[in-house]
């Protein structure tokens, strides 16, 4: 079942996120509740608690947010089943870590067993990355605690968050550049940031920016690093000179007249073609696109996918025709650029998708973090899948 109003299990991820959704469609005047992305928007505007707080006196919906509350909290008892984020080891398939709404996990062996780490931070974490370079180097966005970083594995935690503002609420994404993995950019619920070293500073990179805040994905040009798209919640930008400024280009992706809507196109996924550059897909809330000409015009595809509402995209590293989604309507499958696809979730019990990834070295071996389910590891390109459960491994051997 798709994760879009409240069940009847007492879950994190479904009650959670009925109530943030009842948070931003009293707050901000958002009714179309498909609009808003479980994996970025839940949460993001904690420093509107005053107006919130006198909003909701006045408000029936005071009463069943205090009943959400309440739900939370015993959901909170239970370990739980959302994946929110999968981050794989460059070169060693048998390491792997995964972010749930309680901890990060690591596993040593390919899933079989893992290890819980310690809270990092108070908030919960959003999303992780592997510096390609240094992959005992882990790096995690958090939200309401921006970034944290771990130099050995995961075993020790730091906040590396000099230059990035108080308020920033929720980190989406981390994205390296191709050749100097110090320097790294990210997308965040107040906008883009860029360190030039590691993480140790951050600076703002929201010039040409001006219509939005909330970017929600990043991603660079393999080829050309000069090169940067930044997803929004107000369609696609594009950089030429590495973040230093941005252009909207959501020609054929989003009409103008609707981009002063609240939400009116959270970009959920941004991939680049790694043979082609030019050829960039964009996952939205309202469909997938595609464009061969780096956002100069935008074509949208996928129409025959069972829900527009896609979170993650996939692109095979070297057969560039093969294309996965994954959404409220699971996993789909693509082998001619997205012209047709097959739905490919056999095994998994959950269709709400929130993250997949791919073996960089082994393309049939995929992963893909659900909604409510758990993990599930796919040896076969997404043929099939089996649920990969984070149990503990025994004492002594992790």
């Amino acid at each position: 079942m798709h994760d879009r109003m409240p069940g009847s299990r007492f879950q994190f991820s479904s009650w959670g996120l009925y109530c943030s959704r009842l948070w931003l469609t009293v707050n901000i005047g958002i009714s179309d509740w498909r609009n808003i992305s479980t994996t970025s928007y839940l949460d993001c505007y904690p420093t509107a608690m005053v107006r919130f707080a006198a909003t909701m006196l006045r408000s029936i919906h005071f009463v069943l947010l205090l009943f959400c509350l309440l739900l939370i909290g015993l959901g909170c008892q239970k370990e739980s089943e959302s994946i929110v984020s999968i981050a794989l080891h460059p070169t060693n398939a048998n390491i792997l870590y995964v972010a749930t709404n309680d901890a990060v996990y690591k596993s040593r062996d390919g899933g079989g067993t893992w290890e819980r780490f310690p809270s990092i931070s108070a908030r919960r974490v959003t999303t992780l990355a592997i510096d390609p370079v240094l992959p005992a180097t882990i790096y995690a966005g958090t939200m309401g605690d921006a970034v944290y970083k771990s130099p050995d594995g995961g075993q020790r935690w730091l906040p590396y968050n000099v230059g990035l503002k108080e308020h920033v609420s929720f980190v989406n994404q981390f994205v390296f550049h191709p050749a100097l993995n110090e320097k790294i950019y990210i997308a965040t619920t107040v906008g883009a940031y860029y360190s030039k070293n590691a993480g140790r500073e951050w600076e703002e990179r929201m010039n040409g920016m001006k219509e939005v805040h909330i970017v929600t994905s990043i991603a660079i040009n393999p080829k050309d690093p000069t090169i940067l798209y930044g997803g929004t919640t107000g369609g696609v930008y594009r950089s030429d000179d590495a973040a230093m400024s941005w252009k909207r280009i959501n020609h054929g992706l989003i009409p103008e007249s609707e981009l002063m809507a609240s939400m009116a196109l959270g970009v959920n996924a941004i991939e680049i073609d790694r043979t082609n550059p030019d050829i960039v897909y964009a996952g939205t809330t309202k469909g997938l696109f595609r464009t061969e000409n780096k956002g100069e015009v935008w074509d949208r595809i996928g129409q025959s996918l069972s829900d527009p509402f896609i979170s993650s995209v996939l692109l095979h590293p070297t057969e560039s025709s093969v294309l996965y989604v994954g959404g409220l309507a699971g996993v789909w499958k693509s082998l001619d650029s997205g012209k047709n696809w097959k739905a490919v979730n056999q095994g998994i019990a959950t269709s709400n998708i929130r993250a997949l990834a791919m073996n960089s070295k082994n393309p049939q071996i995929l992963y893909a973090g659900t909604n409510g389910s758990g993990l599930y590891r796919s040896t076969d390109a997404g043929a099939t899948w089996t649920a990969v459960p984070l149990k503990a491994a025994p004492v002594g051997h992790q």
